[in-house]
């Protein structure tokens, strides 16, 4: 599964073997666990009537996964789907099939019913199809917010259930009183893993402006040492786009900082691994960011950071917020008081403290505004895939 993950995607050996993969496996787990423990309540409303609420399958799950974490994202909806009693149709992305189809072949050969699990490949017109069809109850899609608005259009005709998990544009806030080299190694961690093709990669650094110059020769440094490289090579931390037309729209971007007038430290160009054509972006910094530049505020895809300097922690996070997605967030201090202050202060569905991008099966994971709806992952999960009904028994 690992192989055929980087195969279809061009990240790492390393990252799906010991990242991703494990991850599908944590997350099946949690589900199959929890499928015992979904159900309902008696409620005490009055002495002539027992009342108790059901949770049932809301029915045929219709799932649109992106080509970025394609077996990992499908496990989180897969399994609270299949938990709670539905019957699934699944779409990979049409350029990363070949997990998806394996996990299927296993799904049968470890015994689950015919017609429960249903994979189906193809690209825009296969999705449309499946959000459009009147015997699909529900939609669960990861992808780009213009993609998931055309969605909530199109299930609007019929009302089906949507959860959206949609882009992000994610502040890494970094206060001079943190731990600079953990804030180091979290800033490379949040925007390079996956070659930042990540929604919730930290794609704007904010950085207090007292350590800005030693956190950025520092960052810099780490960054020209992370050269892209074979993607099936264990040794490699840096693969390759995930195709040309993305590639095409990651230099876009970074043609587009030059003229805003970002200045470019490190990267910024295509290069050549082992004299092949593949689609490789060397790891790309900008300072002398603003906030309101395009490549500060539009959701690239790619391993391009945006350094945005700060006087004042409050500033930081009046412009972390100034921006329409809000997936997730992090933030670099010692001060434990003034960390937590700002977590509830960030419009971010998942704010890390002193780390960047942990994952758990149990933790429920979505975004607030134009980053979507609805929660993956957990047992908040549930609601998504169940309709909740109301009994009456008269006892009178």
């Amino acid at each position: 599964l690992a192989e055929l993950e980087t195969l279809d995607n061009g990240k790492p050996i390393f990252e799906s073997r010991y990242v991703d993969i494990p991850m599908v496996a944590d997350v099946l787990r949690y589900y199959a666990g929890l499928a015992t423990k979904i159900h309902g309540e008696t409620v005490n409303t009055n002495e002539t009537a027992f009342t108790y609420t059901l949770r049932e399958p809301v029915g045929v799950v219709g799932m649109i996964v992106p080509w970025n974490f394609p077996l990992l994202l499908a496990s989180w909806k897969v399994g609270p789907a299949l938990a709670c009693g539905n019957t699934v149709v699944l779409k990979p992305a049409e350029q990363t099939p070949l997990s998806t189809l394996r996990f299927g072949e296993l799904a049968i050969g470890a015994g689950l019913p015919a017609g429960v699990l249903n994979i189906v490949t193809g690209g825009a017109a296969t999705g449309e199809a499946i959000v459009q069809h009147p015997g699909v109850d529900k939609i669960a899609f990861t992808g780009s917010t213009a993609v998931g608005k055309e969605i909530m259009r199109s299930a609007a005709e019929s009302m089906k259930r949507v959860t959206l998990e949609l882009g992000g544009k994610s502040p890494n806030i970094v206060c001079a009183d943190s731990d600079l080299d953990s804030a180091i190694k979290g800033a490379i961690t949040g925007i390079f893993y996956g070659k930042g093709e990540v929604c919730n990669a930290g794609s704007r650094l904010f950085i207090e402006s007292k350590v800005r110059d030693e956190f950025t020769e520092k960052l810099v440094g780490r960054a020209k040492k992370m050269q892209p490289a074979d993607p099936l090579d264990p040794k490699t931390r840096m693969g390759a786009i995930v195709s040309q037309q993305q590639m095409q729209t990651v230099l876009g971007y970074i043609e587009a900082g030059k003229k805003e007038g970002a200045r470019l430290v490190a990267g910024g160009n295509r290069v050549s691994v082992d004299g092949s054509k593949g689609f490789f972006i060397e790891p790309t910094i900008f300072s002398d960011v603003t906030n309101e530049m395009k490549i500060a505020q539009e959701e690239i895809f790619g391993p391009v950071l945006s350094i945005i300097s700060f006087d004042d922690v409050e500033q930081a996070v009046d412009q972390a917020n100034r921006n329409p997605y809000g997936l997730a967030a992090a933030v670099w201090t010692r001060d434990i008081k003034k960390a937590h202050h700002i977590s509830r202060q960030l419009r971010a569905g998942t704010v890390w403290i002193n780390t960047y991008g942990l994952m758990d099966a149990a933790l429920p994971f979505g975004g607030y505004k134009q980053s979507g709806f609805g929660r993956e992952l957990g047992a908040h999960a549930v609601e998504h895939y169940t309709e909740l009904k109301s009994v009456w028994l008269n006892m009178g």
